[in-house]
């Protein structure tokens, strides 16, 4: 199986599509390494959700944005969030400017604060999805794990989180290690799994 990685100007090599910024940061520092606590993993989710039929670069350049746009995705705060709210969204340019994941997201904060009551936190939650042993990198853009995911959550009604979106935010928060097999940060992916998870490995 070729291994899909490049080699750039500091001799590294990395997953295919970190050559350059600010996706390598990205890749090197917080793609595929396991993040803590609840207000992370709902800026993930609704990132993702904003990322679909775009680009992740798209979503990088504008994520401080993003962050300012939605009280730094405090569940509680954007739970709150109201017309007003969604006008003020619609007219900040710094953002993605789409009606229907606008307001997903504040949906989804609503039903994150249901989900929260119920399991504890949304990393209870989300781990619980989490498939167990290796994952050969690159092989698929779904999973039994993510379409199941996707179910459970729009019966809860949440939007903008089908399977493809929900494998992508397995990816990206560790729950699956999608790092390339010659991709230098896949050990240290690993490593932080171990330690975070190690049930999962």
């Amino acid at each position: 199986m070729p291994d899909d990685t490049i080699t750039i100007a500091d001799g590294r090599a990395r997953c295919l599509w970190a050559a350059r910024e600010p996706e390598t940061t990205y890749h090197d520092t917080e793609w595929g390494f396991p993040i803590a606590g609840d207000t992370a993993l709902f800026e993930r989710v609704c990132l993702e959700g904003f990322q679909s039929g775009l680009s992740w670069r798209t979503i990088l350049t504008k994520r401080e944005n993003f962050r300012a746009a939605f009280a730094g995705f405090d569940i509680e705060q954007v739970a709150r969030f109201a017309d007003t709210d969604v006008t003020r969204l619609l007219a900040d340019a710094g953002i993605v400017r789409h009606r229907g994941k606008i307001e997903a997201s504040i949906n989804n904060a609503r039903r994150a604060v249901e989900l929260i009551d119920e399991h504890g936190s949304l990393e209870s939650y989300f781990w619980g999805y989490a498939p167990a042993g290796e994952h050969v990198p690159g092989s698929m853009t779904t999973s039994p794990e993510s379409v199941a995911l996707s179910k459970d959550l729009k019966k809860r009604g949440w939007r903008f989180v089908g399977p493809t979106t929900m494998f992508a935010l397995m990816q990206a928060t560790g729950m699956v290690n999608d790092h390339a097999y010659g991709c230098v940060i896949r050990a240290d992916v690993d490593a932080a799994l171990r330690a975070a998870y190690p049930q999962r490995l």
